[in-house]
């Protein structure tokens, strides 16, 4: 197996790839709560809450599906837009969370609705999808900022000795085009640096296998195919074999 971070030891003082704040984007879900001095005030601005999400906090992934529904949200509709209460319909595709809710603490003072509300936004639906030679792949949801490609990979329980390491595949869309990343595992300088070491919203990290997998699912390769191969291809030629023979009988 081709470990990780080879070049480690001579690399000192490595600048990391600049943070990438996650933007909104229509379809996302987004929890807004807004809380003000006055209590009761807080309920005209607040959606009805159910129940919290379960999330593994330390890592700030979790497996899709968990939980996912049970808190009350808003859905950016396709112009990038939501409809809060008291405020109306807010453009909000292209701002940060922390953005989003200046946006919205701004408003509702600007409207004389509440005197200095403390605004949260929260994700509720962003994931990754993580494929190929990981050992757990599938579709993982993030709940925070900043989750990079480690993580990512470390969630899905770590490349598989049979994957190539030193050529992940990264997918993201960018301003409406499939963009593709390569990243080398193997070099903590190529990882850290690279544009996609913070993940966004539906990335797609794809493990390649090595040459050895490779083999192993290829009929030309040269490992031996599993024993039902060899029998279904046997059953064929004998089946086969015996259709010409009573054709022979029957002229």
């Amino acid at each position: 197996m081709v470990p990780y971070f080879q070049d480690a030891d001579s690399v000192k003082g490595i600048n990391i790839s600049a943070v990438q704040e996650i933007i909104l984007r229509p379809k996302d879900r987004i929890s807004i709560v807004v809380n003000c001095k006055e209590p009761q005030l807080s309920t005209l601005f607040n959606l009805p809450y159910v129940t919290p999400r379960i999330v593994n906090v330390s890592s700030g992934m979790g497996v899709y599906g968990d939980d996912i529904n049970s808190v009350s949200g808003y859905t950016v509709d396709g112009d990038g837009n939501i409809d809060f209460p008291t405020i109306g319909k807010l453009h909000v595709a292209g701002l940060t969370r922390n953005e989003l809710a200046t946006l919205i603490k701004d408003e509702i003072e600007a409207r004389n609705q509440a005197k200095d509300p403390v605004v949260t936004v929260d994700f509720l639906n962003l994931s990754v999808t993580v494929m190929g030679e990981v050992a757990n792949p599938g579709i993982y949801r993030i709940s925070r900022d900043n989750v990079t490609l480690l993580e990512a990979i470390g969630g899905a329980g770590d490349i598989t000795i049979e994957g190539k390491r030193e050529n992940v595949l990264v997918l993201r869309m960018e301003d409406g085009k499939q963009k593709s990343y390569r990243v080398n595992m193997t070099s903590l300088q190529n990882v850290v640096q690279s544009p996609v070491f913070y993940l966004q919203q539906d990335d797609i990290v794809y493990v390649e296998p090595n040459k050895m997998k490779a083999k192993k699912s290829t009929v030309n390769g040269n490992e031996i195919r599993s024993a039902s191969f060899w029998i279904s291809l046997s059953s064929l030629g004998t089946t086969a074999a015996a259709l010409i023979l009573n054709n022979r009988r029957s002229k």
